[in-house]
């Protein structure tokens, strides 16, 4: 009771000097383009890059998978690297928009860059290649724009509510970065020759429409939370608390439950990105218009799930809503179990697995932005850019092992990399493909279950934020 009296006498302040900003609809939406502009240009690395290094640059699935494993160590440095850098960055734009503007145009060449693979015979020279242009592009290009980006939204705003829209804006809009490559980009490809030539020009148009909304992006978006009692904890950090900031970070259980949460949505998506070119084009014939409705479809059923969820959030929260998810991801890929050589069922499978992945799209990063909530309260330090690396480590470290696992197996049965168009696969590669497409789903959305489960911080949150208005009116993080 006492902190809620104290929690009402703060209320004397005004809304805005304590973080309760209202964000505009324009500035909402602003945010969404910059995910946009992310699933457009790393949407092609986790559903078409493996494809185009098999079947049209002639790359053998070997070496995908080592470049993709040996790449995760990496990107894992770099986001505590880049977690570091951004907490120390100060600017006129403040300490994570800038990343947006400085970073936007390296990303965008990037992309580019991964195809175009020099012709070589020499398995040595493609290796490099490969490993150098992909890191380039996720390890250091995406690090540097998506973990800013991400830690953003909780700049922008303190106010939960207002937060959770930021997020469904972002998650309502990014999937539409991913329709249009799924739809549209191998159409394009074959428009353009159906070759190594054709995927280049692609990726740039791609690429140039990424800048455009990355650059909306970074001017319309502007860090407004202002919390006088953090100049303390910058002053910490100036005679060197590192260890006390990592203690922090690695104590806060529902950083660890977020970061989790995020990596298996990610290997979902790459389960399916990645084979799905493959069932289309070796299953059911047909890597056109049947991987575009089946894509779309997904998508499609994801966005408007994502849009309707605010309305179940604030009635049953967060965690319920991501609960109820990933039961309906499960029962999705039933109907794909029971027949896998079947459109109708295929299509089946990919709307409700849409409409399960949507909450968690839709609540995963405002419940980010509770987690660093809940970090102040516990630890006395705010760590925007340290959490939100989360969404970075999942984003990029997931697809990473689960692409590098899945080209192993396909190695391993035997797949046949070859750019030219009328290779016979194996039938113990086409079963590893299925197998895989059925269960692999089953498993990363029953592990979220159990982790859902477990996640209590929407309980705890009315209370920890009575809490911090009391002790920051004190002068107090």
């Amino acid at each position: 009771m006492e902190n809620v009296k104290n929690a009402t006498s703060v209320n004397n302040e005004s809304a805005e000097s304590r973080g309760m900003i209202k964000v505009p609809l324009i500035t909402k939406i602003a945010y969404g383009s910059g995910d946009v502009a992310c699933n457009l240009s790393i949407g092609v690395v986790t559903t078409l890059l493996t494809l185009f290094y098999t079947d049209y640059a002639g790359i053998s699935i070997k070496i995908v998978g080592m470049v993709m494993l040996i790449s995760r160590i990496f990107d894992g440095i770099s986001d505590l690297i880049m977690g570091f850098i951004v907490s120390h960055t100060k600017s006129k734009w403040g300490q994570s928009r800038p990343w947006i503007l400085w970073s936007s145009i390296p990303f965008s060449l990037s992309i580019v860059l991964l195809f175009t693979v020099p012709h070589t015979s020499s398995a040595t020279a493609q290796f490099i290649y490969l490993f150098v242009t992909y890191n380039f592009c996720t390890t250091i290009c995406y690090t540097a724009l998506n973990l800013p980006y991400g830690s953003l939204s909780a700049m922008m705003t303190r106010d939960s509510k207002e937060r959770d829209m930021v997020s469904v804006f972002r998650m309502a809009m990014s999937p539409f970065g991913r329709i249009l490559i799924g739809v549209c980009t191998m159409p394009m490809v074959k428009a353009f020759g159906d070759d190594q030539r054709a995927f280049v020009i692609t990726a740039a148009i791609w690429s140039v429409i990424a800048l455009a909304l990355l650059l909306f992006c970074f001017i319309k978006c502007e860090e407004k939370v202002v919390i006088p009692a953090r100049e303390k904890q910058d002053k910490k950090k100036a005679k060197g608390s590192g260890m006390a900031t990592l203690k922090a970070l690695v104590t806060n259980q529902y950083f660890w439950s977020l970061t989790a949460l995020w990596m298996l949505k990610n290997c979902s998506d790459t389960v399916v990105g990645t084979l799905l070119p493959y069932y289309c084009k070796y299953i059911m014939h047909n890597d056109t218009w049947v991987y575009s409705v089946l894509y779309f479809s997904e998508m499609i059923a994801c966005v408007i799930v994502v849009m309707i969820c605010p309305l179940f959030m604030r009635k049953y929260g967060k965690r319920n809503c991501v609960l109820f998810g990933a039961v309906a991801a499960i029962v999705g890929q039933v109907f794909f179990i029971i027949n896998p050589y079947s459109f109708t069922m295929a299509l089946i499978t990919s709307i409700i697995r849409g409409i399960g992945t949507g909450p968690l799209c839709a609540c995963m990063f405002g419940m980010l932005g509770d987690v660093v909530e809940f970090g102040q309260w516990k630890t006395h330090l705010r760590q925007e850019s340290y959490i939100f690396a989360a969404g970075s480590v999942g984003s990029k470290i997931a697809p990473g092992l689960v692409t590098a696992l899945i080209t192993s197996m396909l190695s391993a049965s035997g797949y046949i990399a070859s750019v030219t168009g009328g290779v016979q696969q194996p039938q113990e590669a086409l079963d590893t493909i299925i197998t895989l497409l059925k269960f692999g789903p089953v498993v990363v959305w029953g592990i979220v279950l159990v982790i859902t489960i477990l996640y209590q911080l929407d309980k705890k949150y009315d209370k920890i934020m009575a809490d911090l208005a009391v002790r920051e009116a004190n002068g107090e993080m």
